[in-house]
This record gives C-alpha cells, structure tokens and sequence, in this order.
C-alpha cells in the first residue's frame, strides 16, 4: 500500500509519459518491494528542466534530466537488499523513460511505523493484528 510521489524532469515529452512512468514505477515495487498494485498510489508531476538545478545549473543547460521519487512503506517490511535492487531497477528504467540521468538523481524508501500509516482510514498496524487473529476489522476503535 505504498504512497509513490514521483516528481521528475525531461526534455522528452509523450502524451502517455506521466502513466508510463506511474506503470512502470508501480510494477518494480511490486516485483521487487513486494508491494500490492491494487492499493498502490501514485503522483506523477513534471517540472521543467529549466526550473530544475543540480550540481550549479539548470537540468536544461545540461540536457539531462532528474527525478525525485519518495515512496512510503510500512517499517520492516523490505530488507537491505530489496532496498538497494528497487534503487537501481528504477535508476534503470527512469533513464529509459526520461533520458540520461544526471547523477544527482533521488529516491527516498521511507519506512513509516505501521500504527502512523495506513489507508482507507486504518492502520497498518491495526491490519496486521485483525489478520492475526482473523477478525473483522473496525475504523475508529482504539
């Protein structure tokens, strides 16, 4: 159930690049984090390279282009590992998307503690106990 916020900047311009992006952002954190698509969200915003700098001068006068991606997972559901893959397979498939990456490039995994997270008015937390002990869950009880 991640939140994905994705904000990136490029020259190259497509009708479908912003649900390309979300698609293709999507399904590595699902094949790689382990994440459902189902209750998988996603921002998509574009900036304007002119607008973007990095290492002293605008992404445009560099002809590179950037991304931001801050993704929210519940604590201690991904290891080391699938932290560092996730990085480099979407590190991958940005530069395919967008073009050459400069090297001051980001993604944030951001780990939430699961009784601070949640969707659709619960908890993680709460979630993880209710399918424990195989009950219904409830909105609102403490």
């Amino acid at each position: 159930m991640p939140l994905i916020s994705i904000n990136y900047a490029s020259q190259r311009r497509s009708p479908s690049l912003k649900k390309d992006i979300a698609e293709t952002v999507t399904a590595l954190t699902a094949r790689i984090l382990g994440k459902d698509p189902k209750v998988t969200a996603v921002i998509v915003a574009e900036a304007d390279p002119a607008n973007w700098f990095a290492g002293g001068a605008s992404l445009a006068e560099q002809g590179l282009a950037s991304y931001w991606i801050d993704v929210h997972v519940t604590e201690g559901t991904n290891t080391k590992d699938e932290k560092a893959a996730y990085l480099t397979a979407v590190f991958a498939a940005m530069t395919e998307l967008i073009g050459p990456l400069h090297h001051e490039t980001y993604l944030h995994v951001d780990e939430v503690k699961a009784d601070a997270y949640g969707f659709g008015g619960l908890s993680q937390e709460r979630r993880y106990i209710a399918a424990r002990l195989d009950v219904p869950l409830q909105r609102g009880a403490a």
